[in-house]
C-alpha cells in the first residue's frame, strides 16, 4: 500500500473548537525553522510574553505558552498548585469541571464539589458556602467558560470570594480567552490556562498560562516536589524566565510559536476590547436568527457565552444527521452535545477569525435547508432576514 500526501478537505470551523485559522497564521507555520536557542527565537519568545500578558490583561511575571494543548495547561495549574492534602473547592457545571476534579485527585489534593445545574453559570452563594464549611481550603477551581455548555460564570465575583477566604484561584479560560472580558489582574485570578485553538484562531496545541507572585510563592513553598517533570514551572522558568542565559528544558515548537505570536499580533491590532464587542455582535445575529425559526439557547441570556452557542434540538430533529448534512453539503461543522447534552443540543461556535457576518449567515441558512429536510416547520428565510436585522 503506497501512501500519499494527506489534503484535508476545507472546511468552515462553527464548532466548539478548533476554530477557523487565519491565513496570516498558516504563513506564519511556515516560515524557516530556527533553533529554540537561537538568539531571534528568544528575542520571539520575549515578545510572545508581552503578548500574551496583553491578550491575559496581567503583568504576572511568570506568563508563557506551555508546549501542550490546553489540557496540559490545566494539568500545569494543577500539578504545580496542589500539594498533597491540600483541599481544593472544585465548581462543576460541565464536562470541564469534571476535569478539574480529577486533576485534584491525580496530584493528591483533597476535592470539594460544589455542584450547579449544566447549562448555568457558577452559583457563588453555594460557592460561599463551601468556603465558609472548609476554612482551611487552599484552591478554588472553576471554569469561567464552559465549552460543554456555552455557560460563562461570573470569574470577578468568584474570585473576589477566594480571597476573602485566603485562597488561591485556578481558572480555565480556553474559550475565553480573547472573545470575552477576562481580567486577570483586576479580577485577582491566581492561575490561568486556556488554548490556542479557539477565539485565538491559532492552531491547536498550545497553552497560555499565568502566575501570579502568590501562586509562583505556593510553587516554591511546596511540600513535595511537583509529580510531572514537564509540566514542573520551576524547570519551565529557566527556560521562558528571561533573566540572563536560558537553562535547555525540552525543544519547543518553533513553528507553533510563530503561529501564536502572530495570532496575538491580530489580536493586538484589533484591540481585546474589539475582539470582545465583535464576538458579542456576531453572537447577537446568530441568536437572532435561530430564535426567529423557533430554536431556543439552553443558557439563560445573562450567563451565555458569545462564542459558543448551545442550541435546543427541536422534537423529533435528527441530531447526527442535520450534522452530518451540514458537513456533506456544506463543508460546516458545528459541535454536538457533550455529557449529559448529547444528542440534546448543538453547539455552534463563533470563534476568533469564524466570527463573522459571512458565516453566521452561512450557517444560519445551512441549518435552514438541513430542518428542512427533517420535516421541522418554519418560515424558511426569517432567520436570515433576522440576523440582518441585526447587522442593520
Amino acid at each position: 500500500m503506497t501512501i500519499t500526501s494527506f489534503h484535508p478537505p476545507r472546511r468552515t470551523l462553527m464548532g466548539p473548537g478548533p476554530s477557523d485559522v487565519n491565513p496570516r497564521i498558516t504563513e506564519a507555520l511556515s516560515r524557516p525553522t530556527i533553533g529554540h536557542l537561537d538568539p531571534e527565537f528568544i528575542r520571539m519568545m520575549d515578545e510572545l510574553k508581552v503578548l500574551i500578558q496583553y491578550a491575559f490583561k496581567t503583568e504576572n511575571r511568570l506568563t508563557l505558552p506551555i508546549s501542550a494543548p490546553g489540557s496540559a495547561g490545566m494539568e500545569a495549574c494543577f500539578a504545580n498548585l496542589v500539594d498533597e492534602g491540600d483541599k481544593v473547592i472544585v465548581c462543576i457545571n460541565g464536562v470541564f469541571g469534571g476535569r478539574m476534579k480529577e486533576n485534584v485527585e491525580r496530584f493528591g489534593g483533597v476535592p470539594i464539589i460544589v455542584e450547579s445545574e449544566w447549562g448555568r453559570a457558577v452559583d457563588p452563594a453555594s460557592v460561599e458556602d463551601a468556603l465558609i464549611q472548609h476554612p482551611d481550603a487552599a484552591i478554588l477551581a472553576f471554569v469561567h467558560a464552559e465549552t460543554s455548555t456555552g455557560a460563562l460564570s461570573d470569574a470577578e465575583a468568584l474570585c473576589r470570594l477566594a480571597k476573602a477566604h485566603d485562597c488561591l484561584t485556578i481558572v480555565d479560560s480556553v474559550t475565553s480567552l480573547g472573545g470575552c472580558e477576562l481580567n486577570i489582574d483586576q479580577w485577582g485570578i491566581d492561575a490561568v490556562y486556556s488554548g490556542s485553538q479557539k477565539c485565538l484562531s491559532c492552531v491547536p496545541g498550545l497553552s497560555p498560562v499565568s502566575f501570579s507572585d502568590a501562586a509562583i510563592a505556593k510553587i516554591n513553598g511546596r511540600k513535595s516536589k511537583v509529580k510531572s517533570w514537564f509540566l514542573d514551572m520551576s524547570l519551565i522558568m529557566g527556560y521562558w524566565g528571561g533573566e540572563g542565559k536560558r537553562a535547555y528544558h525540552h525543544t519547543a515548537p518553533v513553528n507553533q510559536l510563530y503561529a501564536l505570536h502572530e495570532a496575538l499580533c491580530i489580536l493586538q491590532e484589533e484591540g481585546l476590547e474589539n475582539a470582545w464587542e465583535r464576538h458579542a455582535l456576531h453572537h447577537r445575529a446568530l441568536t437572532a436568527g435561530l430564535a426567529a425559526i423557533g430554536l431556543e439557547m439552553l443558557v439563560p441570556e445573562k450567563e451565555r457565552l458569545v462564542q459558543l452557542n448551545a442550541v435546543v434540538i427541536p422534537d423529533g430533529v435528527d441530531d447526527a444527521a442535520v450534522r452530518n448534512q451540514l458537513l456533506k453539503d456544506y463543508n460546516l461543522e458545528i459541535g454536538a452535545g457533550l455529557g449529559a447534552f448529547a444528542g440534546k443540543v448543538w453547539r455552534i461556535g463563533l470563534m476568533g477569525y469564524a466570527a463573522n457576518k459571512s458565516n453566521v449567515l452561512s450557517c444560519l441558512s445551512a441549518l435552514e435547508a438541513a430542518l428542512l429536510k427533517q420535516g421541522y416547520n418554519f418560515k424558511a428565510g426569517e432567520s436570515i432576514k433576522a440576523a440582518n436585522a441585526i447587522y442593520a
